[in-house]
């Protein structure tokens, strides 16, 4: 019923820059928080950033934070992921994800969150 699906992803060059959507069909979420994670190869899945449903609160992971930006637009039921200075170890298929509460989203347990896409595939090479 309620489909998450990602676009934007493909091969880059470290230091360049990618635009990842994620659009919603089947219900408005824009009561929900949503989130963007990533699993690398042969790594966990692990949560990259995330925004509260009015926008107005956001998080980010250590690791991406000053180089990437999550935003959203519930007129379009989309969240983007602005990726910015990509190194190599950014390298994953990153999905976005979506639950009415954000700290599901911050918290570990990713099985229980309500909203998953299937993800798309971005590689950074040097």
């Amino acid at each position: 019923q309620v489909q998450l699906v990602e676009s934007g992803g493909g091969s880059a060059q470290a230091g360049d820059s990618l635009r990842l959507s994620c659009a919603a069909s089947g219900r408005s979420l824009s009561t929900y928080a949503m989130g963007w994670f990533r699993r690398a190869p042969g790594k966990e899945r692990e949560y990259v950033a995330v925004i509260s449903w009015d926008g107005g609160s956001t998080y980010y992971a250590n690791s991406v934070k000053g180089r990437f930006t999550i935003s959203r637009d519930n007129a379009k039921n989309t969240v983007y992921l602005q990726m910015n200075s990509l190194k190599v170890e950014d390298t994953a298929v990153y999905s976005c994800a979506s639950d009415p509460r954000v700290a599901t989203l911050l918290g570990q347990g990713f099985d229980v969150i309500d909203y998953w896409g299937k993800g798309t595939l971005v590689t950074v090479s040097s």
